[in-house]
């Protein structure tokens, strides 16, 4: 599952899990743990929710973090 960060219009960017990178036709992008990019809660969703379903149409940019379930391939000297 990778983790993301979401650079919403007019608001502060949103860390997350996805299960997927979007499509290009997709237009709602489902994000699992959503929180601040200091670990805080969001102060407009409640303190229990899990899941949040944003339009890509509200999304500027996706940075995609390198993580545990990417494969690293690097050049190494023998």
């Amino acid at each position: 599952m990778p983790t993301v960060v979401l650079h919403m219009l007019n608001e502060d960017p949103v860390l997350g899990e996805i299960d997927e990178l979007p499509e290009k036709n997709d237009t709602l992008m489902m994000i699992r743990s959503p929180r601040r990019r200091d670990g805080k809660d969001l102060p407009y969703l409640e303190p229990n929710i899990s899941t949040v379903i944003f339009p890509t149409s509200r999304i500027s940019f996706i940075e995609v973090l390198p993580g545990s379930d990417e494969e690293i391939i690097s050049f190494v000297r023998e």
